[in-house]
């Protein structure tokens, strides 16, 4: 008998049936869905792909996984799957497209930025379409989409902090954003400013008003609702002295009370299993190594303060990928991503 899902009907594959292959298993985004889709109750992982380490242990690369999976990075492409996450950096995604056919009856996720704007979602490449993959904004044309573009790590996180204000029209000024994210966001190459030597006891910042997510927010927040899109927002990024999450903390002018605030985002998020409104100031501990985000309102005179925390490999990437997946096949949307907070 088929697998019953929340609303009564019939998932399309039974038990273990639902076989996924990842693209670029060897870095961060790819770990981690390594980590999730291993203990996760309705995935068999068909072959996680890895040119540079073809032939060589998963837990060789990913050493935390070692007696969880004995399963080898290959060089090919099978094609006996369902889902096909594509782990790989920005503009790799579309390349890989372009030089592999794969067969239109398997789903992709895509976490690289290549289809997230508006723009690159109707794609030439093998006539896919994408759907941005944000639950909490698109979470019904999720359900019946082919193809997913994951958001952006920062992306994820700030829209987070706007769209319940976005969607009752209430984003009437500019918009104010600092946000530091750790050095797992800068991928597994080292470069000069991801270096330990660098990184460590430093703060920086990049992209001043510049960064490449900007776009990607501003569209979402039209979408949902806002009269503003990118020029409203003024985003300075940080890089933090530590590996994993986002922290984000904005402010706009706003007549809202405190009260009328809180229950805006409360309301807005309460059918959304991962996104949460704490009436507590926040902090990262409560979301690394989790597909949560946390969500925090404070009114300060004429001004709403708004703090939104992620992990950024796991609800900023990986987990997002996963629950997007969930989302895509009928499964219960939380399914493999109750994860427990590191914390202390």
């Amino acid at each position: 008998m088929a697998q019953k899902i929340n609303d009564g009907t019939e998932s399309p594959f039974r038990g273990l049936g639902l076989r996924a292959g990842i693209i670029g298993g060897a870095g961060y985004t790819g770990g981690e869905m390594l980590r999730i889709l291993i203990n996760h109750p309705n995935v068999e992982i068909a072959f996680v792909n890895s040119t540079s380490n073809a032939g060589n242990l998963i837990s060789d690369v990913h050493t935390d996984l070692i007696g969880d999976t004995d399963l080898r990075f290959v060089s090919d492409i099978p094609q006996d799957i369902d889902v096909l996450f594509l782990c790989v950096g920005h503009g790799d995604a579309k390349k890989f497209l372009a030089a592999n056919s794969i067969d239109e009856s398997i789903k992709i996720i895509d976490l690289s930025q290549d289809f997230r704007l508006a723009a690159n979602r109707n794609s030439s490449i093998e006539n896919r379409q994408f759907t941005y993959g944000l639950p909490e904004l698109n979470r019904e044309a999720i359900k019946s989409a082919k193809n997913i573009a994951n958001p952006g790590c920062f992306a994820t996180c700030i829209q987070l902090g706007l769209l319940p204000l976005a969607a009752k029209g209430l984003i009437k000024s500019e918009v104010h954003i600092n946000a530091t994210t750790g050095s797992t966001g800068a991928g597994q190459g080292l470069n000069a400013t991801s270096h330990f030597s660098w990184r460590n006891n430093n703060l920086s910042i990049y992209k001043a008003f510049e960064h490449q997510h900007l776009n990607e927010i501003g569209e979402s927040l039209v979408q949902a609702g806002s009269p503003l899109g990118a020029e409203g927002l003024n985003f300075i990024p940080q890089r933090g002295a530590f590996t994993r999450g986002i922290l984000a903390s904005m402010y706009l002018e706003s007549d809202l009370t405190l009260e009328e605030a809180q229950t805006i985002y409360e309301d807005y998020y309460s059918a959304h299993p991962f996104t949460h409104v704490s009436r507590k100031n926040i902090d990262l501990k409560q979301v690394v190594n989790t597909n949560k985000a946390l969500v925090h309102v404070e009114k300060h005179g004429s001004k709403l303060f708004i703090i939104s925390i992620i992990d950024n490999l796991l609800k900023g990437a990986s987990g997002q990928a996963v629950q997007n997946m969930n989302l895509m096949f009928g499964l219960e949307e939380s399914s493999g991503l109750r994860l427990k907070a590191a914390n202390f």
